[in-house]
């Protein structure tokens, strides 16, 4: 398999790559494992080099800050579960800056919630703020706001996380760095039998019961979740990969050949997401001038000037089509904006949009990303 793997990682030009806490912190004495950290980050770098952007979604903070604070490394109740996240999560961010800082890389510490996905607004908001820091060249680190999450808005596993943020930034590969070395028939642990799984080309339901919730004492992913992640990621065009992550040098380890499972994508990433786009159904209609039809067609964003009219009750984020003078359906889009926002800029400069809405707003109603044709 080091042909499929090292192929993929060559190919990938956004990776996302999930941390557990027992790799990056020693389970018993709670300190960071400083030697694989600077490791992994050395792959990362690796991969930066060849033309890759990277995040990182990574577990520790509840780990580190049990040990700045005392805590037992046992099961803690909720409060002190978030105290330890507190005091942990500035060490976490902080020991990535450190790592990727000589390298002349940024690190940029990004918390949400399964309620920040879940909600349309906070999704875009999550989305363009990955997309810019991965322009600008920095290495998100993104973990769950465990100082403030409460079960019902909750991941609770960063195997899921990590696969709804390669949705989220349209990654082509997930990479998850865990305990285990992948996907077997059955549990290795109790089943001498058992059969390690290299591809998995589709999750089946025989696929689903195969998979056990066998975790560290630091982790809270078995892989009944990272089989939930696969089908999430590989549904929108993004390939998984589990692997044993404890090994120092883990991503460079995957290219040598290093034992591990692989979901193969179902479709592009791209297409995926223009394919969700378009079965929406749209709340209401930009319609353009001859300008901004002739800028759709050569794959340009659309901007405010260009819109002529604006009809429908919609809220930022919902879907729009895109109709040109004559009511034929350009595009399907999501729109920036809300309607009542749209109708006040349509037909203006982006450099006025302030002045307009009393507050700073995106140069584009609709990012070409975010329309299908």
């Amino acid at each position: 398999m080091a042909s499929v793997t090292s192929n993929a990682l060559t190919r990938a030009k956004r990776v996302v790559v999930k941390i557990g806490s027992a790799l990056l912190v020693d389970r018993d004495t709670g300190l960071l494992r400083q030697d694989w950290l600077t490791s992994l980050v050395a792959d990362v770098v690796a991969l930066k080099s060849r033309g890759a952007e990277v995040v990182l979604v990574s577990s520790g903070s509840i780990a580190l800050g049990r040990g700045v604070l005392g805590l037992p490394m046992t099961s803690l109740p909720l409060e002190q579960a978030q105290a330890a996240a507190a005091a942990g999560q500035i060490r976490l961010a902080g020991a990535y800056q450190a790592a990727l800082e000589p390298h002349g890389i940024s690190a940029a510490q990004v918390l949400v919630t399964l309620e920040d996905s879940a909600d349309r607004r906070r999704f875009l908001n999550s989305r363009a703020t990955l997309a810019t820091l991965l322009n600008l060249g920095a290495v998100p680190i993104v973990n769950e706001n465990d100082t403030i999450a409460t079960d019902e808005i909750r991941y609770g596993d960063n195997d899921r996380l990590a696969a709804q943020v390669a949705v989220t930034v349209g990654a082509d590969l997930c990479i998850l760095l865990s305990d285990v070395d992948g996907l077997y028939t059955a549990n290795p642990n109790d089943d001498p039998d058992a059969q390690h799984l290299p591809v998995i080309e589709a999750i089946t339901a025989d696929i689903e019961d195969m998979a056990g919730d066998a975790g560290s004492g630091l982790s809270k992913g078995g892989m009944k979740t990272k089989v939930m992640a696969a089908r999430t990621a590989t549904a929108a065009g993004c390939g998984m990969i589990i692997a044993k992550g404890e090994v120092l040098h883990p991503l460079a380890a995957l290219e040598d050949g290093a034992r591990h499972t692989v979901f193969t994508a179902q479709t592009e990433p791209h297409l995926a997401r223009k394919a969700w786009i378009a079965a929406m159904k749209p709340q209401g209609a930009l319609t353009v001038d001859a300008g901004a039809a002739n800028a759709l067609a050569k794959g340009k964003s659309l901007l405010p000037a260009g819109v002529t009219s604006v009809s429908g009750d919609f809220g930022r984020g919902e879907p729009v089509e895109i109709c040109g003078s004559d009511g034929h359906v350009l595009a399907h889009g999501l729109c920036r904006y809300t309607s009542e926002e749209a109708q006040k800029i349509a037909g203006h400069h982006s450099d006025e949009i302030a002045n307009l809405l009393g507050y700073e707003g995106r140069a584009v109603i609709v990012h070409r990303d975010d329309m299908a044709f």
